[in-house]
């Protein structure tokens, strides 16, 4: 390609209202323009990127037996009422009628369509396992779309769903595209984990989130460096501590703490570490039965609370945060020095986390305005708690497998595979006869790769003051020539065209820079927008036989005769 045959749109600034750092490159180095909130045009340059991380993705799934089909982005919308997510979704969920006034949806998924596919057509175990997948424009709205295409309300996305005839058979699939996973990614070129998850509202028994290693990702990763282990922090288990409580050293006692109501404040107060402080949470919980909870989250005062893994609590699923007005009908008090002493255990569930049933002698809300209490002990001042992992792990807990301590990095997401098993098979009856003619529910797995959202995360994970670096498998060209002089030196046009022609040849990704513009420009653009490898050729060089060779992350450039100049590029390439 040559930049004078080509769309080429670079801005020397980003947008001001450009938040992160991909998003403000790729605007930049002309990958993306912004046509509406979270929805962008993808340009030549940044189409470039986009597809040739499509190809791996669709090579990888073909390489592991998966069939690719196209889904319609617009889906009836009777297809979710009958999984029972019409209503679940929520507003993200974009609804429109058509001329007929018949409901329908713009997908943000595809578990439905898929489900409705193959029970039409699988009726019997010999057509089983199956594995399909699309990669499809996606449409969810985002209240507040942000990040560029991190987290923009149109995306391009992979989605795959395979059918089974037994669970085991679903593990078997789920393993292998656990390591297909690990192929795209590493084929991609990008630091990963991958991690045990939450399933979410996609729901299943089991899942893994692949992330992109990144200091500005959304998701906080829980891992050992020791071993395997790895989790998102909201699954990651905080193993219960290992030494006993220990026996009440002091009597229990009111303490004025005028006000302060946060734990930090009330430490600092009191001259003590937070950790000697127990915080209170209260929630607030309504079945579809009509039976209310009100209940108290006990955690240390140091650590946070994990919304998650409280909602998996039966007794308060689903909960909420309890109002003022639910505090002082249940407590007699105001938030703020809430605690769980003397309460109606008729009246209100006590849940403490494991940190928490371990501690002896802490302070606590003594449910009076202004009020502590110290001492406090288990047993003694308050009945013995429901004992529940209700925190975020931190740093230097003990890692769940018993190999070390973890550790915490950021990640963003850019892949998760489910174990569906049966949500959507029963809830849309795909069945299948088995070997005896009786009727049995499909197994299913679902997975699922956001392809415009790994081209982000490939720029939070590769960029400098200079612009983007990106692994050669997914740079918009592998190499650049960047000729001095080129309309001015017939010798220069001459080399530049010729190497050109070789690099095609030879079926390297080049783009040669024609444009009648200053060195100092053309190096800044190439730089910018990611190209991995740049020849120079100059007329000082070429008469003694060189040209001019730099890596995009190299500080100096390096000399190379001319003559090796194509072995050479194709060592590098070759390598990486």
């Amino acid at each position: 390609m040559r930049t004078s045959q080509f769309f080429f749109t670079t801005q020397k600034e980003a947008p001001a209202d450009a938040e992160v750092i991909s998003q403000k490159m790729m605007l930049r180095a002309g990958y993306i323009k912004r046509t509406a909130a979270g929805i962008y045009t993808w340009m030549p340059l940044g189409l470039r990127v986009l597809r040739k991380v499509e190809n791996i993705v669709r090579e990888e799934m073909n390489n592991a037996g998966a069939l690719e089909l196209l889904m319609p982005a617009v889906q009836p919308f009777e297809l979710w009422q009958e999984s029972g997510r019409g209503d679940q979704y929520g507003p993200e969920l974009l609804r429109f009628k058509d001329r007929h006034q018949r409901d329908f949806v713009i997908g943000p998924t595809h578990e439905e369509v898929i489900t409705d596919v193959v029970r039409r057509d699988v009726k019997s175990y010999r057509q089983l396992p199956i594995h399909l997948y699309q990669i499809q424009t996606k449409f969810r709205d985002e209240i507040r779309p942000r990040f560029g295409v991190m987290r923009g309300r149109e995306f391009l996305m992979k989605d795959g769903y395979s059918f089974h005839t037994s669970f085991d058979d679903l593990v078997r699939e789920y393993g292998k595209m656990y390591a297909t996973y690990t192929k795209i990614f590493s084929r991609l070129g990008l630091k990963f984990r991958a991690v045990a998850a939450d399933t979410g509202s996609i729901g299943g028994t089991g899942s893994h989130e692949f992330h992109v290693l990144a200091d500005s990702g959304e998701d906080d990763i829980a891992f050992c460096p020791d071993s395997d282990y790895a989790a998102n922090v909201e699954l990651a288990e905080a193993v219960a501590p290992g030494s006993p409580r220990p026996a009440a050293g002091k009597s229990m006692e009111k303490i004025a703490t005028p006000g302060k109501m946060a734990c930090a404040d009330v430490a600092e107060f009191l001259g003590v570490d937070p950790s000697k402080v127990v915080k209170t949470i209260a929630v607030f919980s309504e079945k579809e039965n009509g039976s209310k909870t009100f209940a108290l989250l006990l955690l240390r005062g140091d650590h946070e609370l994990n919304e998650i893994k409280a909602a998996k609590i039966a007794a308060i699923a689903p909960f909420r945060f309890a109002t003022e007005g639910e505090v002082e009908a249940y407590l007699g008090c105001k938030p703020g020095y809430i605690g769980p002493v003397a309460v109606n255990p008729e009246k209100v569930l006590i849940f403490a986390d494991r940190a928490v049933a371990a501690m002896g002698d802490f302070i606590c809300g003594a449910n009076e305005a202004g009020l502590h209490l110290s001492g406090v002990n288990f047993g003694r001042d308050l009945p013995e708690p429901i004992v529940a992992d209700l925190r975020n792990v931190v740093a230097g807990d003990p890692s769940p497998d018993g190999k070390g301590k973890l550790d915490i990095c950021r990640g963003i997401e850019v892949g998760h595979i489910f174990q569906l098993r049966q949500k959507y098979a029963a809830a849309l009856n795909c069945n299948y006869l088995d070997e005896t003619g009786k009727s049995q529910t499909m197994e299913m797995g679902c997975y699922g790769i956001g392809v415009s959202r790994i081209v982000g995360a490939a720029i939070e994970q590769g960029n400098d003051e200079k612009g983007i670096f990106l692994p050669p498998a997914i740079a918009p060209f592998a190499v650049c020539i960047v000729p001095m002089g080129y309309h001015k030196s017939e010798a220069v046009k001459a080399a530049a065209d010729d190497l050109y022609g070789q690099l095609k040849t030879a079926g390297i990704d080049v783009v040669l820079d024609d444009r009648n513009e200053r060195p100092g420009v053309m190096f800044a653009d190439m730089e910018l927008i990611g190209i991995p490898h740049r020849i120079v050729i100059g007329e000082r060089g070429l008469k003694e036989g060189q040209l001019e060779y730099k890596g995009r992350l190299e500080a100096e450039a390096t000399m190379i005769a001319q003559a090796d100049i194509l072995a050479t590029i194709k060592e590098k390439l070759c390598a990486g």
